[in-house]
């Protein structure tokens, strides 16, 4: 049976992938794979933050599907929509659970210190000096382009850690799609209940309809092309780290190739 992993193991691994004191890094984690981690999801975040120290920020996502339009989600049957959509809690950064994105980022988002980005769906939480500039625009519409916490870790030459996460979990990629062409590129519709003026509004908006089935081909090859990622394991786990600028340049220009064909 596998040892227990503990905080100093997990930031000592980090250490040896080559995660870089000061970095700002987006992290994708799965506690399962790591192993059996002595204080579970409070000992990651330390180990991280031990990893990257004061003078780096730890990124997570802390999305929030269950806001979604009920169309979108189809989760519930048509005739309960209206009184999904009339009763649903407003987006609350303080509040609102990130049910979908794992213990850790559930954790990371309520830690003293942490900022939330404001979109209802896919918002980000940040830690560290570059918290507030990586949090500080998330327009509604624009929920992983070119005005949301994307590009501000982009401009920020931040990095991408994936801790037992799937490259398919690779948030940042959404960007590249961003900034891609390829036939039958188009816009969605979805809502959300949002804060305007301090009061709970139903709002509606076009955003890009993103995907990720080929997304772990586009790691794939931005490694074997480029030698830019970083392979090993953490606790258990295994772990890819990717610098964000090349990767999203990288795949941005794959997207409109391998798209098209």
């Amino acid at each position: 049976m596998p040892a227990p992993v503990t905080r100093a193991h997990l930031a000592a691994d980090l250490q040896s992938l080559g995660l870089p004191a000061g970095a700002a890094v987006m992290v994708h984690t799965s506690l399962k794979a790591l192993g059996w981690v002595v204080g579970g999801e409070q000992a990651v975040i330390e180990a991280l933050r031990d990893a990257v120290g004061p003078e780096g920020t730890l990124v997570m996502p802390t999305q929030s599907w269950q806001l979604c339009d009920p169309a979108v989600l189809q989760e519930t049957p048509p005739q309960w929509w209206p009184t999904i959509r009339e009763n649903l809690p407003a987006y609350d950064p303080r509040v609102t659970p990130a049910r979908t994105m794992g213990a850790v980022a559930e954790l990371f988002r309520t830690l003293p210190g942490t900022l939330r980005s404001a979109h209802p769906h896919r918002s980000v939480s940040a830690n560290g000096p570059l918290a507030e500039t990586i949090t500080a625009v998330h327009d509604l519409d624009c929920p992983s382009g070119e005005r949301s916490p994307m590009r501000a870790l982009y401009d920020a030459d931040g990095q991408v850690l994936l801790l037992g996460a799937s490259p398919a979990k690779t948030t940042v990629l959404h960007l590249a799609e961003h900034r891609a062409d390829w036939p039958g590129k188009h816009l969605d519709s979805n809502a959300g209940p949002v804060l305007v003026d301090g009061k709970r509004t139903w709002v509606t908006y076009q955003e890009l309809a993103v995907q990720d089935e080929d997304f772990v081909d586009v790691v794939e090859a931005f490694a074997r092309e480029t030698g830019l990622m970083r392979i090993g394991t953490v606790g258990e786990a295994p772990a890819r780290l990717l610098p964000v600028r090349p990767l999203v340049d990288y795949a941005a220009a794959w997207f409109t190739t391998h798209r098209a064909a």
